[in-house]
């Protein structure tokens, strides 16, 4: 009877796929302001060498909550209990500080006296919180428990509060608008199923194992419970370039799909030659000396993304051969759960130091790069369309850099491997069946909900009463080949046959029809362009072809546009309209014409902008503070026909009659406002009622202040010579090789950099041979960016750091890094040398005295 229903509520839904409903507000347990339960560490029973205080090292540490806090240092455990009204999930948090290590101190949570893992908790000098995630607790009481791993962390107070879980309500909107009615009539199958049911898979052995049987672990399944897993796992790793041979799994996965009813998923196991420096383009490499593991290659990841290089040659060749297979399924009409380079982040870590796979050794920066030019090579160079793109992501600190973004992903996974390791429960040689709800969310909360979570391999499948006890909303499951479905010590069969045969799981024989015949729509013209010129605007009239079908929406990217308001419709006419139009940004966009069937076509639209700008000149002038240099500026305008608004220095606006006078043809800058900035560089902006801003860049010199006799020398050197890291770390030392005392509070250095992603920086003086709290350190953005350098790191010195003699020199050990810790790329950088441990001259860093360049070159 079950099945009944079940396959009743299938029916229903594949009814639904192509005939959507309207979204429903999804309604979730109220709860109140307060937590549930908050306590004061002080209050918690904490081991002996744990100590509650209100300093550190006779610092006051203010802003804590009760009568301290606790200091854990390199040991010892705080112990707590909590009564909750009903089993389920629960967030547990911290308030805390860790001012010990930017890298982050581990620590271990358990509940119930089970160990739930370990938590690198980032460093802050300022009280914060910690969200230790989502967890499962017992109707009644429970205990919780932090051990100190790396310890040396305060915490303040601990909570427990009912979990907001996100509803799972995820748009099925592919990453690629052109995607196959197929394609698209499968994701909208999975994300009505997300969070309701969970679809079980299973992975095929690959390469003619189990003697060519590749339906043994099938078979098996089917003969335990009597079903079928919905979704195959394939691997396209033998169509490649170096041994490639035809093993039969794009037939079988044609077989699967239009055959047997089901859904197909692959991997890309894609290898490299073991010795790529010797290996010829387009040669035959026996299998065995070939690898996918970094340690067992001298193949450069890093040169895999720069054009011209022999690996980037490489994998163009290992995407046309996929491509082909790809273009098989394609024209077969068989959808693909895709899921390449998998497993990337590996171990963890920014650099790549953790990767088990060559696509992943150079690190994240490189890995985005890797998966952009396959995303762009398949859909765009080949017109594959037939892909549900799905990235392998970790729930490390690490991880959100290697995300490749909401763009180019459609669903996440995770590869659930903890039967032996990983698992925090104490067990060894058993199954391990829970459903690692805490992860599942901590990788939903890594798009804020916008993508599908699926368990793309595992070992141990789930119990059922676990995935439904906990809101656990997994896609799917799909168990690896061999041993970890088959053998006892992965999974209990007698689990497995309840799984398969319970209503919460997903089997072959209940997916509903996933198959597409249908006329598609079609418009004409299908590329436009759009002047932002004002008096070139007008409305674009696009002719629709129905052919049978209606139109549901009109999208540019996930938003859709606003009938009457963006566009009309009448007969067989649409007008986009300009004043939608002009809202649009320069560039290239995609209009998605969304039908309720077929294949949805989309519409090129390319905006332009001939709107002519104002202009000024010069664009560069020279100020000399002097009294007896000083003068006015004087700047032409050539307004074409725009109207002059404002003159801005930063986010300081100038005063009209008082900073400046202007007329119809020139602005004024007066030597009075002129004499109030500061030596050097000064950017004033001016904005017009239309077109671009113009920019004054004016240096500021003062001739009066005599250049000190003596002359200043700079030598530096890079403490971390990675062309890829998280901190930036240069030595200077300043020599006064003159014959004259030199004020060191006069002297300011810059080290030249990119930022590769403009986000707030943090600065630290490590030592200095003057005290580092003599050392000041600032970031200036540059007003033109050049090659090698849109940053530079201002050095300066306090009023005490005191003086440096004839022959006297200053040493300072500094560091710099983003706020959330993102990758530096430094072998583009101005002032970086790559090589070289120990001090030597240095012209790329530059010297100044009282605001004039006494060293080096600036770039």
């Amino acid at each position: 009877m079950n099945d009944l229903l079940k396959k009743a509520s299938v029916i229903l839904l594949a009814f639904t796929l192509l005939f959507p409903l309207p979204l429903e507000f999804m309604t979730t347990p109220v709860q109140a302001d307060s937590a549930l339960f908050t306590i004061e560490s002080e209050e918690a029973e904490l081991t002996s060498d744990l100590q509650v205080v209100t300093e550190i090292y006779g610092q006051p540490k203010p802003g804590f909550s009760g009568s301290g806090f606790v200091w854990m240092q390199n040991s010892g455990t705080i112990t707590f209990t909590v009564t909750v009204p009903e089993t389920g999930m629960y967030a547990i948090s911290t308030r805390y500080m860790q001012e010990l290590s930017p890298d982050g101190r581990l620590q271990y949570l358990t509940v119930n006296g089970v160990t739930k893992g370990s938590y690198m908790l980032p460093y802050t000098t300022t009280w914060s919180n910690f969200d230790f995630g989502f967890h499962k607790l017992n109707q009644g009481s429970n205990t919780i428990q932090l051990k100190a791993g790396w310890g040396f962390a305060y915490f303040d107070t601990f909570t427990v509060d009912h979990a907001d879980l996100d509803p799972l309500d995820v748009q099925p909107v592919l990453t690629d608008p052109q995607a196959t009615p197929e394609t698209q009539l499968l994701m909208n199958y999975l994300t009505e199923v997300y969070g309701n049911h969970i679809i079980s898979g299973q992975q095929e052995i690959y390469g003619g194992g189990n003697d060519g049987n590749s339906e043994l672990e099938f078979d098996w399944i089917y003969n335990l419970s009597g079903k079928y897993p919905a979704i195959r796992g394939f691997d396209l790793m033998n169509y490649n370039p170096l041994y490639g041979w035809e093993d039969g799994t794009t037939n079988r996965m044609i077989d699967w799909v239009n055959n047997r009813g089901g859904i197909a998923t692959t991997s890309w196991h894609i290898n490299v030659p073991r010795n790529f420096t010797t290996y010829q383009l387009g040669e035959f490499v026996d299998w065995k000396n070939a690898t996918y593991k970094p340690t067992e290659t001298n193949f450069n990841t890093a040169n895999a993304v720069v054009p011209g290089t022999k690996e980037y040659q490489y994998v163009k060749m290992t995407i046309k051969d996929l491509a082909k297979q790809l273009q098989i399924l394609q024209d077969n009409n068989v959808p693909v759960i895709f899921r390449p380079y998998h497993e990337a982040e590996g171990n963890g870590g920014l650099n790549g130091e953790g990767a088990w796979f060559w696509w992943a050794s150079a690190g994240a920066d490189v890995y985005k790069r890797l998966w952009d030019l396959l995303y762009t090579e398949l859909t765009e160079t080949y017109g594959l369309h037939n892909l549900i793109w799905t990235y392998n992501s970790y729930v490390y600190s690490t991880s959100p850099a290697w995300y490749p973004g909401d763009d180019q992903v459609d669903i996440v996974g995770y590869d659930k491997y903890n039967t032996i390791y990983n698992r925090y429960d104490g067990l060894s040689g058993v199954p391990n069946e829970d459903a690692i709800t805490s992860i599942f969310y901590q990788l939903v909360d890594l798009t804020d909900g916008k993508k599908m979570v699926a368990m793309t391999e595992n070992d141990t499948v789930p119990s059922v009463k676990n995935l439904t006890e906990e809101k656990s909303g997994w896609l799917y499951f799909c168990p690896w080949y061999g041993e970890h479905l088959m053998s006892s010590a992965f999974n209990y069969p007698a689990t497995l046959k309840t799984l398969y045969q319970s209503d919460y799981v997903i089997t072959l024989d209940e997916l509903p029809d996933l198959k597409v015949d249908v006329p598609s729509a079609s418009i004409t013209p299908a590329n436009v362009e759009f002047d932002k010129y004002a008096p070139s605007q007008s409305d674009k009239a696009i002719t629709v072809n129905f052919n049978g079908n209606t139109l549901t929406a009109l999208r540019a990217g996930a938003n859709a546009l606003t009938a009457t308001q963006d566009y009309t419709l009448s007969g067989s006419t649409l007008l986009l309209k300009k004043e939608f139009l002009a809202g649009l940004p320069v560039g290239e966009h995609s209009i998605v014409f969304d039908f309720n069937q077929g294949k949805d076509p989309v519409l090129k639209v390319k905006v332009v902008d001939s709107t002519p700008s104002a202009s000024i000149s010069p664009v560069n002038a020279t100020f000399d503070k002097a009294a007896n240099l000083q003068q006015d500026i004087s700047v032409s305008l050539a307004l074409n026909g725009h109207q002059h608004a404002s003159l801005t220095n930063g986010n300081v606006t100038l005063t009209s009659s008082q900073d400046y006078t202007e007329s119809s043809a020139a602005v004024v800058l007066s030597k009075s406002y002129l004499s109030t900035l500061p030596l050097g560089q000064n950017v004033i902006t001016f904005h017009f009622s239309g077109g671009n801003n113009a920019v004054l860049t004016v240096n500021v010199l003062d001739s009066s202040v005599p250049l000190p006799a003596g002359d200043l020398t700079i030598q530096a050197f890079n403490g971390n010579t990675s062309a890829n890291t998280n901190g930036i770390s240069p030595k200077f030392k300043i020599v006064n090789t003159g014959d004259s005392a030199i004020q060191l509070s006069d002297i300011k250095l810059r080290y030249y950099y990119t930022i590769d992603g403009e986000k707030a920086q943090n600065f630290w003086c490590d030592w200095a041979s003057i005290g580092s709290e003599n050392v000041v350190g600032n970031f200036v953005k540059l007003a033109t960016p050049v090659a090698g350098a849109d940053y530079a790191l201002e050095i300066g010195f306090t009023s005490s750091s005191g003086t440096l003699n004839p022959g006297q020199s200053a040493e300072i050990q500094a560091r710099f890094s983003k706020t959330d810790w993102s990758n530096y790329n430094q072998a583009d950088d101005y002032s970086f040398k790559a090589s070289g441990n120990q001090f030597a001259n240095h012209e790329q860093v530059t010297g100044y005295m009282n605001g004039q360049l006494v060293w080096g070159i600036e770039p």
